[in-house]
């Protein structure tokens, strides 16, 4: 909460390297550093009035004039200006009564923006009214030729605005009076859970905009696109590595660990799946699409409707509405297995009930076969996130780990194969709980207090 602008001192400190004064209150020209100049969009965004030659910024006014005689030419100007101004306003009353007398009665009312909207839109800092019609126009009025895809409830397109910054912007489906509802709540929901949640791998909502002609959310933009698409293309898949596929593991489990503990009231996502997480530039994963997410209150029931994509959702909640943080552990367990076969997991989910150690499907025959096998770390470490989305799995929602459990479980060194991984067997993976520090594990199902 820094306000007012930033002191002229800091022009003397040339050994700076790196800044960051975003979501603050500062205002005016940026010191003329390197810092600041090559300073990142997400360094100096959300702040009242910067100005200056940096990315996402406006460029300030310069007065290339000093003030020596300015009351002299002021005066002379005036006396030349007025005989002017007295001629173009006699004029643009004359052209105002001509008007007034042939106007005739419009056929249709102005449509956009006549109607009091109030704030409707607060993002980076700028003007929002401004910063709306640069959206409108960078998408050419939402034309398909700006899409990027298409959810339950929402249209996303790129847009690039004119301080260079590209977003990804998410408009409201609005067609049915019940669908247009549905949709509300969904828009309403996410607005909600991402003012609550600030986290690396969760996608940043820069801000929004309600408006009966047309709602949208504007986010950071994703540069790879859904985990999904990846894993469907086989050359993109190629590229998605085993490292990267166990980085991806790991930040989805991180997000998923501060969105269930990292606050007083848990976020719950509700749908987890391999098309609600983004990739970027780096193969980082972003969670999205928090339209079903809910924030559960510690004196409420949370009971609600069913909600999620087929293939992801926990066991449970066919028969019971509750909803708690173990439906997200089991929905991670399923992008998790995905991830390292490369597609849905469903023929392997209706074996794993059955499944005993001494089964013979081995795990190199069920993962991605488009990869060459993993080697040295990586062989550890995927049977260990294997072992740990299995634990997920749990038709027991009482006997899965928490996604702290998880985050931790993922982050700690992987311990000695007892096989060369080209014969572990599926079978043996399966029944590992997944405990913490100060816990030990219970019959190989639970953890327990030591």
């Amino acid at each position: 909460m820094l306000n007012g602008s930033i002191p002229e001192a800091f022009n003397d400190l040339h050994g700076l390297s790196i800044v960051n004064i975003s979501f603050n209150q500062l205002e005016g020209r940026i010191p003329d550093l390197k810092a600041f100049h090559e300073a990142s969009f997400d360094a100096l965004r959300n702040n009242k009035g910067l100005c200056g030659n940096a990315t996402g910024l406006w460029p300030c006014i310069l007065l290339s004039q000093d003030n020596h005689g300015h009351g002299r030419r002021t005066k002379v100007i005036l006396l030349a200006m007025l005989p002017l101004f007295g001629g173009l306003l006699l004029l643009f009353i004359l052209a105002a009564s001509f008007l007034a007398c042939c106007k005739k009665t419009p056929t249709r009312k102005s449509e956009p923006w006549e109607e009091p909207l109030g704030d409707i839109f607060s993002m980076l800092g700028f003007n929002g009214r401004i910063l709306h019609d640069n959206i409108i126009e960078a998408t050419e009025d939402f034309s398909s030729e700006y899409c990027m895809g298409s959810g339950g409830y929402g249209t996303v397109y790129k847009a690039a605005l004119p301080t260079g910054q590209a977003v990804a912007v998410k408009k409201l489906h609005q067609s049915g009076d019940s669908l247009l509802l549905n949709n509300s709540k969904a828009f309403e929901s996410e607005i909600v859970a991402l003012l609550e949640i600030r986290h690396r791998n969760i996608v940043q909502m820069y801000g929004f905009c309600s408006h009966p002609k047309h709602s949208f959310l504007v986010y950071e933009l994703v540069e790879r696109g859904s985990l999904r698409m990846i894993l469907s293309n086989n050359e993109e898949a190629k590229e998605l590595d085993w490292t990267k596929r166990l980085n991806v593991v790991k930040g989805l489990a991180s997000a998923l660990s501060y969105m269930h503990h990292g606050h007083t009231q848990p976020v719950v996502h509700r749908d987890i799946s391999s098309n609600n997480v983004l990739l970027d530039s780096d193969y980082e994963a972003r969670v999205s699409n928090f339209g079903t997410a809910r924030i559960l209150k510690p004196d409420s029931s949370n009971w609600t409707s069913l909600a999620g994509t087929y293939g992801y959702i926990a066991p449970e909640l066919a028969y019971t509405l509750r909803v708690d943080e173990k439906c997200d552990v089991y929905s991670f367990g399923v992008v998790t297995i995905e991830i390292f076969m490369g597609k849905h997991p469903r023929d392997l989910l209706s074996y794993l009930p059955s499944s005993t150690p001494d089964q013979q499907i081995l795990l190199k025959d069920v993962i991605d076969h488009r990869l060459p096998p993993p080697r040295s770390r990586a062989e550890k470490d995927v049977v260990t996130a294997t072992k740990v989305a299995f634990a997920c799995l749990n038709g027991n929602l009482q006997l899965r780990p928490t996604m702290e459990q998880v985050a931790q479980a993922l982050s700690r060194q992987s311990l000695v194969l007892p096989s060369p991984f080209s014969a572990i067997k599926v079978g043996e993976l399966l029944g590992h709980a997944v405990c913490n520090g100060q816990q030990r594990c219970n019959h190989g199902t639970s953890c327990s207090s030591s």
